[in-house]
């Protein structure tokens, strides 16, 4: 199964019969030490045992979520990721609120299905953090967001959350993979030698909180586990054949309210079809970016920052949240990368880089500066990286 990275290929080198050589593995749960159980070849995690290691056993724990993702199926479940179900129905209708605003002006438009056909809402970390500080603040503190994205990306990666209400009867989407490279024709993508597609399913990780029960004739997304590790699989998911053996050959996982959802971006998957009469299925779709990518979504997140750092402080001062929540919140929110900046103006005196607006905003946090104080820092931070 082994394929040279150092050349370029051609959708008409796509095998179906190669794909299955990937797609038959299995996985065993003894191989996961810290998974739970193993549902349709995908790994299942309980938040309740993640959260009781993640102190002591951090590097453990994300070499093997790292490892699930790459060698592994590609796939996992957390399970009971947020147990606070009256903060979930409070970003339900936060989002609602929204959907209804912006469909005043149109139908929003789908990459991998009709516009106007499913409840959706880009840009919802921007919007819902501007809309409400302290929710946002509470949702995102969540140490188990950090401690997979770091497993896959490494320090300093970039939040973006979109969201995504599947109405009943709406048909399934396309399978496919995801950003970066599962974003441009094949006729682009083959121009990319295979060494970059391997790159790119590195640069991103694919996650969604349920906000909704998710039943399986709700239409959870479809997985095809393992399908992550065919070196031509930014080239085959729109071959007709492949999508007639994704569709025979994928699963689903039933989720509850409140379950994480997380896979590598090269992983076919699509939304399923909703077969109840009455069922919205609803989910936070997060996509996060390694800090050595470029995210999908532009975000101010000078205006993001400036918005939350009042709760935060407050939330800090009064001990309502603890240092390590506060940091998981501003790893959502703020830049924690050094670069592109000026240089002439900007320059790393104190080492080799920069210091990062994540890195600013939790010195102001501790320090107890005003809001005030910490938005002329933050003004003078960026001014230092204009060209």
């Amino acid at each position: 199964m082994s394929v040279s990275h150092a050349r370029f290929a051609k959708s008409t080198e796509v095998s179906v019969d190669v794909l299955d050589e990937y797609c038959c593995q299995t996985t065993v749960v003894d191989d996961y030490p810290n998974a739970d159980a193993v549902i349709n070849n995908v790994l299942s995690y309980r938040a309740q045992d993640l959260l009781g290691s993640i102190g002591t056993q951090r590097a453990t724990l994300m070499s093997e979520l790292n490892r699930a993702l790459s060698v592994g199926p590609g796939v996992l479940v957390i399970q009971g990721m947020y147990d606070d179900i009256n903060l979930l129905d409070h970003h339900n209708q936060l989002f609602e609120a929204i959907i209804d605003n912006e469909s005043a002006a149109g139908a929003r438009g789908d990459h991998f299905a009709m516009a106007g056909q499913n409840g959706r809402i880009w840009n919802a970390l921007q919007k819902v953090g501007l809309a409400d500080p302290h929710a946002f603040i509470h949702y995102y503190k969540n140490p188990l967001l950090g401690l997979v994205a770091e497993a896959w990306l490494g320090p300093y990666w970039q939040m973006t959350s979109q969201v995504n209400i599947v109405r009943p009867g709406n048909a399934p989407q396309q399978p496919h993979r995801d950003y970066h490279l599962g974003f441009q024709q094949n006729e682009i993508a083959e121009r990319f030698p295979l060494s970059q597609h391997h790159v790119s399913a590195h640069l991103t990780l694919q996650g969604a909180v349920a906000h909704s029960s998710m039943p399986l004739e709700s239409g959870p997304t479809l997985l095809l586990p393992y399908s992550h590790q065919y070196p031509l699989g930014y080239l085959a998911w729109r071959d007709d054949a492949v999508i007639d053996y994704f569709f025979s050959r994928a699963v689903q996982v039933a989720l509850n309210a409140g379950d994480g959802l997380f896979f590598n971006p090269a992983l076919f998957h699509a939304a399923g079809r909703n077969e109840t009469s009455n069922h919205q299925r609803s989910a936070n779709l997060l996509q996060v970016s390694s800090a050595f990518g470029r995210a999908m979504e532009s975000i101010d997140r000078t205006l993001l920052c400036k918005k939350l750092y009042p709760d935060l402080l407050h939330a800090l001062s009064t001990h309502e949240l603890d240092h390590e929540s506060i940091g998981n919140v501003v790893a959502v929110a703020a830049d924690g990368y050094s670069f592109p900046t000026n240089l002439d103006a900007d320059q790393p005196l104190a080492g080799l880089a920069p210091e990062t607006v994540q890195s600013m905003m939790m010195r102001s946090l501790v320090a107890g500066l005003s809001s005030d104080s910490f938005g002329q820092l933050l003004n003078g931070l960026l001014e230092k990286r204009k060209p």
